[in-house]
């Protein structure tokens, strides 16, 4: 939001006040002159901004940095640890009110000469806007001589020395007193009605029982005991009102919210019982206390404040806990899709049951939370304390060796530096933390995207640190933020890393009430992965560090600048139904938002995530390879998504909610539908279904119809068990590469191809591959093992034994006489459509359903609260689309296209332009992500084909042929083939071969121009396999080859503009483009040591 400063000359300037970024560097530097070096010392830029708690940046309306301040949590220079500076501070200097929490230290300030006594004034006054906790802003300058600048001295005041210390410095304070309007809460008075009533305009308001205009003046003139009203004011005006009540209906609390974490919220029983009856009795009175309602808390009824002041908010919980004194929790209770108040930052969320439907959150505050927290180092006598808050945890008994290692040694078994800590409020221990030096961080740098947070170069390696335990009293969880901060203060670390294994029982981490760690944290995405040539490269490979092979798990990532940057917590109900590609990569959009935290994130999905099913026996069904049992690992749906097991049955529309074939029902603010399509009940000749109908698979033993891995690893077993060894016929049925996938996993089993019957019903069931040489070298593989292929034959008679209920014999017309085929084994992979269930769900509901369900351009249904995407979903007519349905695009890239259509309602970062409506038929035709398959299939050959989305309608000019290269043969199990667009850039891969493949590196070779790769002509190359494993090749392969690419295009385009004469590039431009390739080289030489780095060459010269 832009603002009006002045200069000390009276210009007047638009500025604006955010956090820095690090593209700022270059302009902090050239505002940093000798007397800001004076008193700060000489500094980098880059390195503040990477470890400053907060950095802020003023910026004009043309983006120049006017003037910038950094703060950290610990004074400036070498002169003392800073895990040490409080008692420094309270020892030599007047600053026994600042403690860790409530301080920060000025570490850089520069601007603008003109422009400094403003800047200056306007951070800091942000700073303590932005920071609620903050009172005290400090400098401390080694150089004692110096003199600070008119504008610092203006805003700090020197704080009087105590000591004569052989350190020389000196130190200055800021106090929020002296730059910010102080707020007053007091009783709310009946002449304060009308002030009250002003800030329900445009206001942020809490509600939990108004209901009418009457009720505010009922709420200040009935003021007693247990109902009070406050309102908070500032130079006489009221800016904000607050109403608190003992009336809490704590049945329905019980009901709907899990209390059983937050001890003593219930009033406990009278102890004044006899002996022996003791305990029976407390028990007894305490269940009758519950059911009768009697809770040690209030609740918060209403609440308004000016959001000049939310900021603020906080300022009422003292005031509003007096009058309770006896009571020890404050409660609220709000909308669910009401954006999260600044008040409820200070909250603890309660977890809602799963049986509950309320479209309510309800946030505890405990009285002991006023006190604040303060973290050391644990010492050995907190043992027994540390032992009674873990006793009812998990893994708790692997938290306790850790901390009796650190006690021991400070190290773990392998001899690696441990650090532990607890976090105290009022002397008691409610938290500890127990931290390892990270000793594989050049295997997460090379695995995990952490350099899009931090810059690594300016971390020290014994600066990463991996959090191995971490647990907090449930009631005191806000408090663990400030814990984090301190925990890499008295650490002397930059950054922390998290760790979450998909099989818990692999951890030995105790790690409970993550959510609020998580709200510091990022989330880290995984980095695609190069697969080395190992024999071409010989000594050239990378490190161990880097290659070695370790269980997956996901990332998440607390950095320094991190901890004082809170997220936006977003309380919508989203209800994703199917774990379809498309779905998944909506869910993993929204899960790696770093500044996004998603409350009520809902997968209901027939068998959950498949990621827990291991992907050895997936083969029965051809892959996109967009998300294996690894991928799913690295996202963090473990922290973010509640997954419920079983098929959407149901939509009620009017009340918001679906059921569940378990019983169960799930409310939603937004439902989310990509179920994709299914296999099902395959349709006999003599049927004409106009429906959709129900798979047969619950039906006969032996009727087996695969759609997921769930289904893939029961098939296996069941054949396994029951067939393999039993004989019997195989039958498989439907259409597809998917039918080859299946049968090559019955050969793999040892099933003889004789008993095999492979029965394609559609008219081009014979041609499932691009290239006829493809066809004939997997129809020779069939015949070789004595596969029987019944061609166009459709499926007349089911026959089955009543007593076993198994299938025993199918009947097929060919156009001849009827064949009749004795089964011990039917497959189906036929009749592919809409679940039935969804279907009856959607059309029951009155969602619009013409041959697909039917949403428009940007995703919705005729239903506003409804969303839906994938191959379930076709464009309404209306968008002038038809023909066209998300099945011609890749379902990933239409997943994260639908999560960024969602995001517009809960991501202020998003500009919105209102009522501009995009272009249809330019978003349908956006897609450009590639189409992937693949699969095993018959004779051992694996396949892969990769191919342009949507290539029917795309309008592009096609008047120039399409260019192959090709090498190899398919019945040799070595073909390549490589498809060029008009434009000479790949649009189609394709790959049979009796090898494994290097998956990663051949899908980078989509979209590049033939000229990179080196493939003039077709007699160019004789073996694409061979080709590609050349070293040359792997920057191509490398994720961040595309940034490269990019900024090489941005200097040609620069010549381009030039005009026609300056086409060829200067030697200027030369020089850029050789500097920036070294730089890739060089910064990425962890994973491309082949090449010899600058710095390697002079290394090289001087040793010759």
């Amino acid at each position: 939001m832009m603002r009006m400063i002045r200069s000390d000359e009276g210009q007047e300037e638009a500025v604006t006040v955010r956090r820095s970024e690090s593209s700022d560097a270059r302009g902090i530097e050239r505002l940093i002159s000798p007397s800001s070096e004076a008193v700060f010392g000489h500094v980098s830029a880059i390195t503040l901004l990477e470890k400053a708690n907060l950095a802020v940046t003023l910026t004009n309306e043309s983006e120049d940095v006017l003037a910038h301040a950094s703060f950290f949590d610990f004074p400036s220079g070498d002169f003392m640890d800073g895990a040490q500076w409080e008692p420094f501070l309270h020892t030599h200097f007047t600053a026994e009110r600042c403690t860790p929490v409530n301080t920060l230290f000025l570490h850089l300030f520069v601007a603008q000469p003109e422009f400094a006594t403003a800047s200056i004034k306007e951070i800091i006054r942000d700073t303590f806007h932005a920071v609620s906790e903050l009172d005290f802003i400090c400098l401390i300058s080694t150089n004692s001589s110096a003199a600070l600048e008119p504008a610092l001295d203006q805003i700090l005041k020197p704080l009087q020395r105590r000591t004569h210390s052989e350190t020389q410095c000196c130190a200055f304070m800021c106090e929020r007193t002296d730059q910010c309007e102080q707020l007053s809460v007091r009783r709310a008075r009946v002449e304060d009605h009308d002030e009250v009533m002003l800030l329900f305009i445009d206001e942020n308001t809490l509600l939990s029982t108004f209901n009418h205009h009457d009720f505010l003046l009922d709420t200040i003139q009935d003021q007693d005991e247990g109902n009070h009203a406050a309102v908070c004011e500032t130079n006489q005006a009221i800016v904000g009102f607050m109403s608190i009540s003992i009336s809490i209906d704590v049945k329905m609390l019980q009901e709907n919210y899990d209390l059983s974490q937050f001890e003593g919220f219930h009033t406990k029983p009278d102890q004044n019982v006899e002996d022996g009856s003791s305990s029976t009795q407390q028990q007894q009175q305490q269940q009758q206390s519950e059911a009768a309602g009697t809770a040690n808390a209030f609740c918060v009824q209403l609440f308004l404040i000016d959001k000049n002041y939310e900021n603020r908010s906080v300022d009422f919980l003292p005031y509003v806990f007096q009058q309770f004194p006896e009571l020890n929790f404050c409660v609220v209770s709000v909308p669910s899709q009401t954006q999260e108040p600044v008040l409820l930052h200070d909250f603890v969320m309660v977890p809602q049951r799963e049986s509950s439907t309320l479209n309510q959150d309800l946030y505890m505050f405990h009285r002991d939370a006023l006190q604040g927290v303060t973290v050391r180092p644990a010492v050995r006598s907190d043992g027994d304390t540390v032992a009674a808050l873990v006793q009812d945890l998990s893994l708790k008994e692997f938290l306790l060796q850790d901390l009796q290692r650190f006690y021991d040694s400070h190290s773990d078994t392998d001899g690696v530096p441990l650090q532990a800590f607890v976090a105290q409020v009022s002397g008691e221990v409610v938290g500890v933390v127990i931290i390892r030096d990270q000793q594989d961080i050049e295997y997460l740098r090379s695995h995990f995207n952490i350099e899009n947070f931090i810059y690594f170069s300016h971390h020290g390696y014994d600066e990463h640190a991996q959090l191995l335990h971490f647990t907090f009293k449930p009631s005191l969880l806000h408090l663990s933020r400030h814990t984090l901060k301190e925990v890499l203060r008295l650490a002397h670390k930059s950054c922390l890393y998290l760790r979450r294994y998909q099989d818990l029982s692999q951890e030995n981490f105790c790690l409970h009430h993550l959510d609020f760690v998580y709200e510091r944290a990022v989330p880290v995405r995984p980095r695609p992965q190069i697969i080395y040539p190992l024999e071409e490269l010989d000594i050239n490979v990378p490190s161990t560090q880097v290659t070695q092979e370790k269980a997956s798990f996901a990332l998440s990532l607390i950095s320094r600048k991190l901890t004082l940057e809170p997220k936006i917590t977003v309380t919508t109900r989203i209800v994703m139904v199917g774990a379809s590609d498309t779905g998944l990569s909506f869910l993993e959009t929204l899960c790696f938002c770093p500044h996004l935290r998603f409350k009520h994130l809902t997968l209901v999905s027939t068998h959950g995530l498949h990621g827990k099913h291991s992907h050895e026996y997936c083969e029965f069904l051809t892959t996109s390879h967009a998300y294996s049992s690894t991928d799913l690992v690295h996202i963090p749906f473990h922290s973010c998504v509640r997954v419920v097991e079983g098929k959407m049955v149901a939509i009620n529309r009017k009340y918001k909610h679906i059921r569940v074939s378990n019983g169960e029902k799930i409310s939603y603010d937004f439902l989310v539908l990509c179920t994709g399509l299914q296999y099902r009940k395959p349709s006999l000749k003599t049927e004409e279904p106009k429906q959709p109908m129900r798979t047969i698979r619950s039906t006969f033993s032996n009727v087996l119809t695969i759609n997921d891995l769930h289904d893939c690893r029961a098939a296996h077993q069941w054949l396994s068990e029951n067939f393999v060894k039993q004989g019997g016929k195989a039958i498989i049925y439907g259409e597809g590469v998917d039918v080859l996938s299946s049968l090559q996993v019955l050969l793999s089993l040892g099933v003889s191809g004789s008993r095999i019957h492979l029965v394609l019903p559609g008219p081009s069931s014979s041609s499932w591959f691009p290239d006829p040489v493809l066809d004939k070298a997997v129809q020779s593989a069939m015949d070789g093992a004595q596969v029987q292929v019944h061609l166009l034959s459709d499926l007349d008679q089911m026959d089955h034994d009543q007593a076993s209920q198994r299938l025993t014999s199918v009947t097929l017309t060919t156009g001849g006489e009827p064949l009749h085929l004795e089964c011990g084994v039917f497959i189906n992979l036929s009749n592919r459509g809409v679940d039935y269930d969804a279907f009856r769900a959607i059309t029951e509901s009155f969602l619009l359903f013409d041959h697909r369900l039917v949403i428009n351009s940007r995703f919705l249904t005729n239903d506003p609260s409804i969303y839906a995407a994938g191959p379930l979903t076709r464009f309404s007519r209306l968008c002038g689309s038809v023909g066209r349905s998300h099945a011609d695009y890749c379902s990933t890239e239409v997943g994260r296209d639908l999560a960024t259509t969602l995001l517009s309602h809960f991501d202020p970062t998003l500009e919105q332009q209102a009522g501009a409506e995009p272009d249809v038929n330019a978003r349908l035709l956006k897609y450009t992500q590639a189409k992937i398959q693949g699969g095993k299939l018959p004779g051992g050959f694996t396949f892969l084909h990769v191919t342009k989305p949507c290539e029917k309608h795309w309008t592009e000019n096609t008047d120039k042929p399409q260019q192959q290269v090709v090498t190899g043969r398919a019945d040799r199990g070595n073909y390549f083939c490589l498809t060029f667009d008009p434009y000479d850039t790949v649009q189609t891969i394709t790959c049979l071969s009796l090898k494994p493949l290097p998956l990663c590196n051949y899908l980078s070779l989509y979209g590049k121009h033939r000229a990179l790769l080196g493939l003039h002509d077709q007699g160019s190359v004789h073996d694409l396999y061979s080709f590609f494993r050349q070293k040359h090749f792997l920057p191509l392969f490398h994720d961040r080859f595309s940034d490269l690419e990019q900024e090489l295009q941005l200097i040609t385009q620069l010549k381009e503009a030039e005009g026609p004469s300056h086409s060829s590039l200067s030697e200027e431009s030369c020089a850029a483009v050789r500097s920036i390739t070294v730089n890739f080289l060089s910064y990425n030489k962890n994973l491309l040591p082949v090449f010899a780095t600058p710095d390697q060459l002079i290394n090289r010269n001087i040793l010759q």
